[in-house]
């Protein structure tokens, strides 16, 4: 040992590997319970429009006055519903591959804390924080710029 170094000091290494791998992981599992969630929530939308499939709560919350209007706007609904889906799908599978898929998830990432903000353009913050929406936006809003941080944290450019 030289002057000034501990027992303590060589140890530290490892113990930063360890909490690295640690960390890695609990990022894929958030990822994967994330993307699990996501897509339950895309497909409720994806398979059953505007309606949803009631995956989520109750389904008679829509009157209809114009059947073409609300068909228009369902097939609509329907197509984000699989666009949702496939986020979901994208997050599920990315824990396979950090690396490979930072570019992506990152984009992700963004357009999630994106939409997050449009949620203030309703102008209904007794909606908007409300018990129904505040969970989500708390995702959108704090999570996703948490997960960009861990992510670029766990994927170093020396690991290719």
């Amino acid at each position: 040992m030289t002057v000034g170094q501990t027992h303590a000091g060589p140890s530290r290494a490892p113990r930063t590997a360890a909490s690295g791998a640690t960390s890695r992981i609990l990022l894929r599992v958030v990822l994967v319970v994330a993307g699990a969630f996501t897509l339950f929530t895309g497909l409720n939308r994806a398979l059953g429009g505007m309606r949803t499939l009631g995956w989520q709560g109750a389904t008679d919350f829509l009157q209809v006055v114009s059947e073409h209007e609300y068909l228009v706007q369902d097939n609509h609904t329907r197509f984000l519903g699989g666009v949702w889906a496939g986020v979901g799908l994208l997050l599920l599978i990315s824990p396979l591959n950090l690396k490979a898929f930072q570019p992506v998830l990152n984009f992700v990432f963004a357009i999630i804390f994106v939409g997050g903000l449009a949620r203030f353009s309703m102008m209904r913050p007794d909606i908007i924080f409300g018990a129904d929406i505040v969970g989500s936006l708390v995702a959108e809003l704090l999570l996703m710029p948490v997960l960009f941080v861990w992510l670029s944290r766990a994927v170093k450019p020396s690991d290719a």
